[in-house]
């Protein structure tokens, strides 16, 4: 087998150049912080979702809920802009404890206005092939 010869003007070349020092500290400063990027990527995502139930309460304060389940209290008296960001949906009671007839049904995913006001909210998780 023959071994590759290096021309000569090449081989003083790399003689005068010195030995070629190894990518990873070059590589370094670029992919040390290529986890850190990743992470702070994905934290706005997680922040920015927020409460899956939102209200704005006859207080005039923004109420919000994170997995909701069951009958809810409207804390501050349930009344406007409501935002159902759950899997389910929410059926709105005047009456606390979520008795008495519904006011309102916001599907999931949607938003609206509940007027004039609301006291309790039910949420169910029923899919729409179980619903009448």
């Amino acid at each position: 087998m023959r071994s590759m010869r290096i021309h000569s003007g090449v081989r003083g070349f790399v003689r005068a150049a010195g030995p070629v020092p190894p990518l990873a500290p070059v590589l370094a400063p670029v992919l040390l912080p290529l986890p850190l990027l990743l992470l702070l990527a994905a934290g706005p995502a997680r922040a920015a979702a927020g409460p899956d139930f939102q209200y704005v309460g006859q207080d005039d304060k923004i109420h919000g809920l994170t997995a909701p389940k069951g009958c809810v209290a409207a804390e501050g008296g349930g009344s406007r802009a409501v935002t159902n960001s759950t899997r389910g949906t929410a059926t709105f009671y005047r009456e606390p404890g979520c008795a008495g007839s519904p006011a309102a049904v916001l599907e999931p995913g949607a938003a609206g206005q509940i007027k004039p006001y609301f006291a309790s909210v039910r949420f169910s998780f029923i899919s729409k092939a179980q619903r009448p």
